[in-house]
């Protein structure tokens, strides 16, 4: 028997908090509300940072990555430590999706298997090119600039031919180190945002409007931006669900982020299968939805 059936997964930032501002009381929330839907069903649950030194995990049946917000800022140390606990104990999402969803390049395979994404240009480290090169080849008026792993708006930039020889040097040291990658900006995310959906095993529950503060491009609350519960359209489903279904990995919780593309089509920017904000609070019963897929998983 093992000590625990499930551990929530956190950062060393949110280990153990006792909230401070409303961003903590947030995380706290969302992971409370899982927990308490995982007990409900008889299952035993415990909380702690992926990094904790301490905590031995051959004593948990599963893993379930919640708020890891930092993977991308010590992503060698949480690569190493991927590959260790795989063999010790069952990942949730399974492995073989996180891997494949901690890279953005995913958006390519996305697109062969029809799935409509914003065009994007990937860097490779080390590759001899600059931005006006860049915006050369893609003959876009203005474009978004980031990395290929990332999360929280980290180096995300909006750039134009007017001030893209103010990002050249960023941009030179970081594609010595990570890969990059650029897209056309997308006029939709400043008139009509960008929208979460989520999806629990292959049940679509809820929907969030993310919106960005006026003067800004993102919509990550880090920024300014605003959240609220959205009423989806049938259409709009159906595509969240088939992007779920076309990736063809194992998912027992999804949330695919969607925008209306410059042609007014609706596109998928990010599909988040490790350590996305699922925002429970907004639709308590789709903690329970997702407890009742970790208990599939398990059986």
């Amino acid at each position: 028997m093992k000590k625990y059936d499930i551990v929530i997964l956190t950062e060393d930032r949110y280990d153990g908090i006792e909230p401070k501002d409303s961003n903590e009381e947030d995380i706290l929330t969302e992971d409370t509300l899982i927990q308490k839907s995982l007990e409900k069903l008889g299952l035993k649950v415990f909380r702690t940072s992926w990094s904790n030194p301490n905590f031995d995990w051959t004593t948990t049946r599963a893993a379930f990555f919640s708020t890891t917000w930092d993977y991308f800022d010590r992503y060698a140390e949480f690569s190493k430590w991927l590959e260790d606990i795989k063999s010790k104990t069952l990942l949730i999402n399974p492995y073989e999706t996180i891997k494949w969803n901690l890279d953005k390049h995913y958006l390519n395979e996305l697109e062969t298997v029809g799935i409509n994404v914003p065009i994007t240009i990937f860097t490779e480290v080390g590759e001899e090119i600059n931005l006006n090169q860049l915006f050369l080849k893609s003959g876009w008026e203005e474009a978004v600039l980031k990395p290929a792993i990332s999360g929280a708006g980290r180096h995300t930039y909006r750039i134009n031919k007017d001030n893209l020889n103010d990002y050249e040097n960023i941009f030179s040291e970081l594609i010595q180190n990570e890969s990059m990658m650029l897209q056309e900006f997308q006029e939709n995310v400043i008139t009509k945002g960008e929208v979460a959906y989520m999806v629990m095993g292959n049940k679509f529950t809820h929907a969030i409007l993310k919106k960005a503060t006026k003067g800004d491009f993102r919509v990550q609350d880090d920024f300014g931006g605003t959240v609220e519960l959205y009423n989806a359209s049938q259409k709009e489903i159906d595509f969240a669900l088939n992007t779920v279904t076309k990736c063809g990995k194992e998912t027992i919780y999804a949330r695919v982020d969607v925008i209306y593309d410059n042609n007014n089509e609706l596109a998928v920017t990010e599909l988040e299968l490790i350590e996305p904000e699922l925002w429970f609070r907004f639709k308590n019963s789709a903690a329970d939805d997702l407890a009742k897929e970790v208990i599939k998983f398990l059986d």
